[in-house]
């Protein structure tokens, strides 16, 4: 899984900056009676990918750190419960989840039907947004079927992106690219007035080297379920039903308490969002 111009990020700032904005995927009402994770007598194994910043990634010392890490981390905490977090390879977490080589994965799995078929997850604590981006400085409407009419819009060839466009800009004049950096790259020398992709991939090359400062966002974030996913969740077998039921628990007290803000702000100085 490869996220152009990934960045060290960055230390935490002391306050959540006004520029920077931060989703809730969580619903106020749907608060309830503390969960408690059920005692097993051995600490709760977490497992990551370490190749897949700013979600999951080696720190200077080795050790896997990452928006999704540090996540689980804050949650073991709020469960006051004993954890360890292993890096494996990415392609092997579900496989090891279900042979009990370790009890959580926490990394960048999209949630879909047959991983639901398989696995229990809780909610949501990250998603995929797509955006549009544009040169800094261009006068530019914001983007709208009516405004994309005969304007210029990269996209990466056969992506989502590329046909939510073709469904809900279908005025827009569509110019397809190979791969992301291709499209970025044409963007950035004007060969397009918009670019629609994945918000994360665009934040991070927004902070990286390559881009020269040339461009930002414009409007909103689009995060229709059928063309971007449900984004990810931490996941455990089915039998852990209780485990899971007290994970989801705890990421609502973890987003009640700030510290997603804290954590989100560290990781993502640039927001998808």
């Amino acid at each position: 899984m490869d996220v152009a111009q990934a960045q060290q990020p960055p230390p935490a700032p002391a306050a959540p900056a006004p520029s920077v904005t931060i989703p809730n995927f969580w619903n106020p009402r749907a608060r309830g009676e503390r969960v408690d994770a059920p005692q097993t007598g051995r600490a709760v194994r977490f497992m990551t990918d370490d190749e897949f910043p700013p979600l999951h990634f080696a720190g200077p010392d080795g050790t896997p750190t990452g928006f999704s890490v540090e996540l689980a981390r804050a949650v073991c905490e709020r469960l006051t419960i004993a954890c360890t977090v292993q890096a494996r390879r990415f392609d092997t977490l579900l496989d090891a989840l279900a042979d009990k080589q370790g009890d959580v994965v926490a990394a960048a799995v999209p949630l879909t039907p047959s991983l639901r078929a398989r696995f229990l997850a809780t909610r949501p604590y990250f998603r995929w947004p797509a955006r549009f981006a544009v040169r800094q400085g261009a006068d530019l409407p914001i983007p709208s079927a009516t405004a994309l009419a005969e304007r210029n819009v990269g996209a990466v060839e056969g992506s989502a992106h590329e046909a939510y466009l073709k469904a809900y800009f279908p005025n827009a004049v569509r110019k397809t690219f190979p791969d992301l950096a291709t499209a970025q790259g044409a963007l950035k020398r004007g060969e397009v007035a918009y670019l629609f992709a994945d918000g994360l991939n665009l934040a991070l090359w927004f902070n990286g080297q390559d881009s020269e400062s040339c461009c930002a966002f414009i409007g909103g974030d689009y995060l229709e379920n059928r063309y971007f996913g449900e984004g990810i969740g931490l996941v455990t077998r089915t039998e852990d039903a209780a485990l899971s039921r007290a994970l989801d628990d705890a990421l609502q007290r973890v987003w009640d308490d700030g510290k997603y803000a804290e954590l989100y702000l560290r990781f993502f100085p640039v927001s998808p969002f």
